[in-house]
């Protein structure tokens, strides 16, 4: 049995109802199962994490983004967290027998689907990237909803790889790609003071020299009706940069700037070789279930 993982990322992160009404989308689809959810209010932005066939999970995916086109407007969205659409990006992962390039098939029919059907522009990333540029989604994204308004259909950089050259006036537009398991780690600080988490942030994100398949950036969150300082990561290749040499470096910084790590989380799931050598504990990770959060153990569960 194949099996393949998608990890759609929502610009909508206060309202329930709307995340509800999307998983419903997705559970419709026979031999699909969700693995995990999360709702950010400051990032305004929530992941869904599902899995299933290769054809069920493309068909999910497909519903998914043509429900939040429906429900999500960008034009009234504000956040913490960098985006480009109502559905941002949707990564495929292989997960059991099925290799990065079949991912790289399924994420290439599915944005043909949404650019033909939905009018949304799509942008392949990661490993379905068709220009070297792409590869990065930074590169894609830049400007968000935004910029890419401005510059669709003038900039042939620009260009989208599905759908109209144009912005889609409320979704905006989605990059769908396929790509190695993503830890996504985020660290609180004990200050309010948004320029050290940017400073921690450009020191070990390999863009500015730092640490190798880290991309960060300083944000402030609110916690508890109070606002904190947060370097939030996306960790690229896990097995090179594990969260613990992350987490070190961090430490470091904070050091120099007078400051301390309140905690950290981390953001959908993760394979269980990436606590190799150390513990949620030990990472400082909070409120971490690992009946829930390693996907191995989701899989088994759901007797995948």
């Amino acid at each position: 049995m194949q099996i393949v993982q998608c990890v759609p990322n929502f610009s909508e992160g206060r309202r329930s109802e709307v995340i509800d009404t999307i998983i419903t989308e997705i559970t419709s689809v026979p031999n699909v199962m969700v693995l995990g959810q999360e709702m950010d209010a400051s990032h305004h932005r929530s992941v869904i994490t599902f899995a299933g066939s290769p054809a069920g999970v493309k068909e999910a995916a497909f519903k998914s983004v043509r429900k939040a086109s429906e429900l999500i407007d960008l034009t009234k969205h504000r956040g913490e967290h960098p985006r480009m659409g109502a559905t941002d990006v949707i990564p495929f992962i292989p997960l059991k027998n099925i290799t990065m390039a079949e991912c790289v098939i399924l994420a290439h029919e599915l944005g043909q689907k949404i650019g033909e059907q939905l009018k949304i522009p799509v942008f392949f990333y990661e490993e379905a990237a068709t220009r070297p540029e792409r590869k990065n989604l930074a590169n894609v994204r830049k400007g968000g909803f935004e910029g890419l308004r401005e510059e669709i259909g003038r900039d042939p950089a620009r260009q989208p790889d599905f759908g109209p050259a144009r912005i889609h006036p409320t979704a905006g537009a989605t990059a769908v790609g396929a790509r190695f398991f993503l830890v996504a780690y985020n660290i609180n600080l004990n200050t309010d003071d948004l320029q050290i988490a940017k400073k921690i942030a450009r020191t070990i994100r390999e863009s500015s020299g730092g640490l190798p398949f880290v991309k960060a950036l300083g944000i402030i969150v609110e916690q508890n009706g109070k606002k904190i300082a947060q370097v939030t990561m996306n960790l690229t290749n896990y097995k090179i940069t594990p969260m613990k040499t992350v987490l070190t470096a961090i430490k470091e910084e904070t050091r120099k700037s007078g400051v301390e790590i309140l905690e950290s989380e981390l953001i959908g799931l993760l394979p269980a070789d990436a606590l190799t050598g150390t513990s949620p504990e030990e990472l400082l990770i909070k409120n971490f279930n690992p009946e829930k959060q390693i996907i191995e153990n989701r899989l088994e569960n759901l007797g995948m």
